[in-house]
């Protein structure tokens, strides 16, 4: 972890060379809107460097206080290691995969990016394939330049009093949903991690499973990030779930659909039509899908319009020049900046925290989270422990939202979605040195867990979770069993992982009388660490035996 944003104007200067008075400067690497070109200039001696190849990049970046680049322009630890005045690095646009985030924090790099550059377009290009499918456009636009009157061939279907369902309620889903209420749309939206006061504000109906917003849905529109858990969660089941006659849109990952599946559903009757922009290995310029009538599918288009390329390039300047002026840099993507002596004894409780919330948000459930509460007690209490709330936020909204989240933009992403946020010092804590205590709150439950770091390398352990206290050191792979204490559990659970290969690294179980479940018995909570993840499959065969009462299955 390093302090990337504590840099200041005075040591943006220094940095520039011998001469105490010369402007930082700033190469502009790839082609971006000549607005922010110019803002950059009124700050920096900027060089345009859009016609070098890479052997000229190497050599001369090094000169540079800042770099602007797009997609086309790969920094890789090799090459950040030769920019040695290098302070910021901006991407105009979303993605930071070209980047070597972790090469640049180490060297002090600050690297943002521009995550609201294209979400009007996103949304409006969603509406865009909705009415296009729905009226067959492309396909009367095809017909008509063809030479063809064939009016009464494509009769089309209107949005107005349709059921529009929204899977994933980020800032994209978010725009659809107000542009669809417009069309006299209902809307039906699921997202776990936005408030239910989010969705009255919003005009929207929550849907608690994907389940039931296929059932409703005339229009299946997703805003998902791919995770393991929603590749390809748009299949033959969910299909099967889907309304006869209802139309899937999908402007936000390729990953997500399964497009052999999607391909039977259209072959079957049970959709209308589809619209996609794209796909899961792109570039994509044969599939069968291509030959459907009721199919539109445009090139990965949802960002390509020209307000937001501009949009991208003035949001990545203003954010270079807040970097090299000793600003507030809004969009980094890498390390806020700490206090040093802060981050000495916090750095090792920001992946715990991280950890934490990832678990608390798994116990949850899936319920919408209304708040979150975050108490650090003992040493840590007494420094800037925002770091740590921040990290919880971060651990729990990842691989949740449309947008990467990370120790910067968690906050937002959190009040976005109205989900409340506490914090709680204490100096004291009972047991231990320190602890971080996480309750997650939604629809009238919470949820806790407790842990710390122990030993000379910091290890992280969870103490608490569903009510029972244990010491385990956490490991990437988790699984948690809430139980009736009785004999033979942590066997049964040792068979059914052995027969399918997974083998348990540790365990630790907790256990007090809680009333209500098991008549009577005591109830007891297990948690195993592994060596690979445990599939939803496994957890399903070891609560299959008496006695067990919840599974949650954890990746780190």
């Amino acid at each position: 972890m390093s302090d990337a944003g504590a840099k200041t104007a005075s040591n943006a200067h220094a940095a520039t060379g011998d001469d105490p008075g010369a402007r930082p400067r700033v190469l502009v690497a790839e082609k971006i809107a000549q607005s922010g070109i110019d803002l950059l200039a009124r700050h920096f001696d900027v060089v345009v460097g859009t016609d070098w190849d890479a052997d000229t990049l190497r050599e001369r970046i090094g000169e540079f206080d800042g770099i602007v680049i797009r997609s086309g322009t790969r920094l890789d630890s090799d090459l950040i290691a030769r920019a040695t005045r290098l302070q910021v690095i901006g991407r105009a646009g979303i993605g930071v995969d070209n980047v070597d985030v972790e090469a640049a924090t180490r060297r002090g790099i600050i690297v943002c990016n521009a995550p609201q550059s294209n979400v009007i377009a996103a949304a409006e290009h969603t509406v865009a394939l909705m009415l296009a499918v729905a009226r067959r456009i492309p396909q009367a636009h095809a017909s008509l330049v063809g030479g063809r009157w064939e009016r009464s061939r494509f009769s089309g279907s209107e949005l107005y009093e349709k059921t529009l369902g929204i899977l994933g309620f980020g800032r994209i889903g978010r725009l659809v949903a107000a542009r669809a209420r417009a069309f006299g749309m209902r809307v039906v939206a699921y997202d776990p991690y936005v408030s239910n006061e989010r969705f009255r504000e919003l005009g929207a109906e929550r849907a608690e499973r994907p389940e039931d917003v296929y059932r409703q849905a005339d229009f299946v529109s997703l805003h998902l990030p791919r995770t393991p858990e929603t590749e390809g969660m748009v299949g033959t089941e969910a299909f099967a779930q889907m309304r006869d006659g209802a139309y899937l849109v999908n402007c936000a990952r390729g990953e997500l659909v399964d497009l052999d599946a999607l391909c039977a559903a259209l072959d079957s009757g049970k959709l209308a039509g589809a619209a996609l922009d794209v796909f899961p290995d792109e570039p994509l310029t044969e599939h069968r899908l291509f030959r459907y009538e009721n199919v539109v599918v445009t090139p990965h288009l949802g960002a390509s319009t020209a307000e937001a390329q501009d949009r991208a390039g003035v949001q990545t300047a203003e954010q270079v020049v807040a970097a090299l002026t000793g600003g507030v840099v809004t969009t980094a993507v890498n390390v806020p900046a700490v206090a040093a002596e802060d981050l000495e004894l916090l750095g090792p409780f920001v992946p715990l925290c991280r950890d934490l919330g990832r678990i608390a948000v798994e116990l949850a459930g899936g319920a919408a989270i209304e708040r979150v509460e975050v108490e650090a007690r003992g040493r840590i209490a007494e420094r800037d422990t925002r770091l740590l709330t921040v990290a919880v936020l971060e651990g729990i909204l990842r691989g949740r939202t449309e947008e990467d989240v990370n120790l910067v933009n968690a906050p937002a992403l959190a009040e976005e979605r109205g989900i409340g946020v506490s914090e709680l010092k204490e100096a004291r804590a009972r047991d231990f040195t320190d602890l971080v205590r996480i309750t997650v709150r939604s629809d009238g439950r919470a949820v806790r867990v407790v842990g710390t770091v122990l030993g000379t390398r910091s290890r992280p352990h969870l103490l608490e979770a569903w009510g029972q206290r244990f010491n385990v050191q956490l490991e990437r792979h988790l699984a948690l069993f809430r139980y009736r204490d009785q004999p033979g559990m942590l066997g049964h659970v040792g068979q059914v992982f052995g027969r399918h290969g997974i083998n348990i690294v540790s365990a630790a179980v907790g256990r007090h009388p809680e009333e209500g479940e098991g008549s009577g018995h005591d109830v007891a909570v297990m948690v195993v660490t592994t060596d690979q993840p445990v599939p939803p499959g496994v957890l399903h065969e070891v609560l299959q035996a008496e006695g067990f009462y919840e599974g949650r299955s954890v990746d780190l």
